[in-house]
């Protein structure tokens, strides 16, 4: 990342971003300009909400289908429904830590992660340690130790605090590709990556109303994808770190795709 002032505004100026930003920008306002949500954004929300958690979990492993979410109640049968679970807790809880998030952002990661975990275990709900494994098997790049990862989450903590004028798409994936690339907790970290870059979209005012789920389009370009997307935000190229953004913002259109189509559904009065 940049060493200037503000690292997040300089990966903005990279090749292609700015593009990408006025993409999501134009796609974010064509369903906000849709005519149901003056009428019924309500259930726009909770049905982007719900397709987010699938997407999310999904990505971790646990592919169901919608239908299958909607009906389930019990999330604690097996792996895959604990996966799913967490998920749907997640995406709950996200809109109820916006106002947090700005002044400290350690504390929401902690608080997502034992959202996630549903456990009060001693290693839930802070960063990992030295001799603590993580369980993560989707994500086979190599993990930072401890002490990489508690600086540079201190260095991610102090971007969010200290404001940039970067665009919020550009923010929101580097705190996605951050948490992925450290893996700070022993478990569920993709999940709460997820989570973290939900808060940033929705807090930032680019999707108030929390109705372009991105978990959505990441799941639909594939876990193929979204892992070589991630190699290149790893790498710290400038051109693996704009491929990362333009990954993000692809998931921010094809949220909105999604959603435009639940619009759809309700002004046919189908869904």
């Amino acid at each position: 990342m940049s060493t200037t002032a503000d690292p997040l505004a300089a990966l903005g100026a990279l090749p292609g971003v700015a593009e990408s930003v006025e993409s999501v920008r134009k796609a974010v306002d064509r369903v906000y300009g849709h005519r149901i949500m003056r009428r019924r954004s309500n259930a726009v929300t909770s049905e982007a909400a719900l397709r987010a958690a699938r997407g999310s979990a999904a990505l971790s492993g646990a592919d169901w289908a919608l239908e299958e979410v909607r009906r389930r109640t019990d999330f604690g049968t097996d792996d895959d429904a604990r996966v799913m679970g967490a998920a749907l807790r997640l995406t709950a809880e996200a809109g109820q830590l916006l106002s947090i998030w700005r002044q400290s952002p350690l504390r929401v990661l902690a608080r997502l992660h034992l959202v996630a975990a549903a456990s009060d275990e001693s290693r839930v709900g802070r960063p990992r340690q030295a001799s603590e494994v993580v369980d993560e098997p989707l994500i086979e790049l190599p993990l930072p130790d401890a002490r990489e990862v508690s600086g540079r989450l201190d260095g991610l903590a102090d971007l969010i605090i200290a404001g940039s004028s970067a665009p919020a798409l550009v923010t929101a994936a580097v705190v996605h590709g951050e948490l992925l690339a450290l893996r700070p907790f022993t478990s569920h970290n993709g999940l709460v990556a997820r989570a973290a870059e939900r808060i940033v979209l929705i807090g930032s005012g680019l999707d108030p109303k929390a109705v372009c789920p991105a978990e959505v389009g990441h799941a639909e370009q594939g876990r193929a994808e979204y892992l070589a997307a991630l190699e290149g935000y790893v790498s710290g190229t400038p051109e693996g770190m704009a491929a990362w953004i333009a990954h993000c913002g692809r998931a921010v259109e094809f949220g909105v795709r999604e959603s435009t189509a639940v619009c759809e559904a309700l002004q046919r009065g189908a869904a």
